[in-house]
């Protein structure tokens, strides 16, 4: 399924295509989008968006960035970052730029490093979650019958509210959904 926005940006994605495809990267499609791979290993995605578009790399974080333009897709984002443009012309200009990021980030494949990643449990669970888990034993199984990811789905999402009065009323909230089993952004089954 193609993106809505995708050919808004499509001179956009043609030019980091090619960037790409001229650091000896294979392109394949992956996620519906270009990504671009070195040894069968993910390197980097053209991302189309809504507003622009991006070049996101999977080990962004590792990346030394001298000129400060790789950012964290989202505020839990660790491993990858992205530049995003809005035109051609300000990928042209930092066409070197990019290239040189790109030949750093297939060194660091050749090299076999990882992002050292926080595991769901480094999350603390919300005070206000684990009041309600103190008090139904079910509430407890199930939460922690669910996989990793699903966990630190509720405890992010309950923890970015700022106040105690809404971190608990996410957590009542949440309390059906975990007792299906399910992550706090997924659809019913």
């Amino acid at each position: 399924m193609q993106v809505p926005f995708a050919r808004k940006w499509k001179k956009e994605t043609d030019k980091l295509r090619q960037i790409a495809l001229d650091c000896y990267l294979t392109e394949e499609l992956k996620w519906g989008k270009p990504c671009f791979t070195f040894r069968k290993k993910n390197v980097a995605i053209v991302i189309p968006l809504r507003d622009s578009c991006a070049l996101s790399f999977f080990k962004g974080a590792l990346l030394r960035d001298p000129r400060g333009i790789l950012d964290r897709a989202g505020e839990h984002t660790q491993a990858g970052r992205w530049i995003k443009f809005a035109s051609v012309k300000a990928i042209t200009a930092l066409q070197a730029t990019l290239r040189e990021y790109l030949y750093e980030a297939i060194e660091l494949e050749e090299s076999g490093r990882k992002v050292v990643l926080k595991k769901p449990a480094d999350y603390p669970i919300p005070e206000e979650l684990q009041t309600l888990l103190d008090e139904n034993a079910r509430l407890a199984t199930a939460f922690d019958a669910l996989t990793p990811g699903r966990r630190k789905s509720y405890i992010l999402h309950i923890s970015n509210a700022k106040q105690a009065k809404t971190r608990a009323e996410r957590a009542a909230r949440c309390v059906p959904m975990i007792l299906s089993g399910r992550g706090f952004n997924e659809l019913p089954r």
